[in-house]
């Protein structure tokens, strides 16, 4: 049998407030059934898909490329390109992130030098 998760329980399992939940249903992010009173039903596969909006999310890609993501998913195998393609377009902005953040990290160090330099000059002179 498969397990199920209210809306509740999916909210307290991945740290997104229901009003997210909510609003990834109104984006067609995340289609979860629903049982016979019309509450969602979310399942094991539909959490392994909020992890994965999670983590893309925490790349920085944007929820319009997210919802692209996902209709190329929903369409099958023969999109599994055009999926690598955002994924590689993410990875790029990342990496230039990566770059700016390493080159303000040598900024800081060079600056740092600096003054430790400076100090033991003058712990010299005296």
């Amino acid at each position: 049998m498969t397990t199920t998760y209210k809306i509740s329980e999916i909210s307290a399992l991945t740290g997104l407030s229901i009003s997210t939940l909510r609003y990834y249903e109104d984006l067609e992010l995340l289609k979860p059934q629903r049982n016979t009173n019309n509450y969602r039903v979310f399942t094991d596969d539909d959490l392994r898909w909020i992890e994965f909006i999670s983590r893309a999310k925490a790349t920085g890609m944007a929820l319009t490329k997210i919802v692209e993501y996902s209709k190329l998913r929903e369409q099958g195998e023969h999109t599994i390109i055009q999926r690598i393609s955002l994924l590689i377009e993410q990875e790029k902005i990342l990496l230039t992130q990566k770059e700016e953040i390493e080159n303000h990290i040598k900024f800081l160090q060079d600056k740092k030098h600096h003054y430790y330099d400076l100090l033991e000059k003058r712990n010299s002179e005296n």
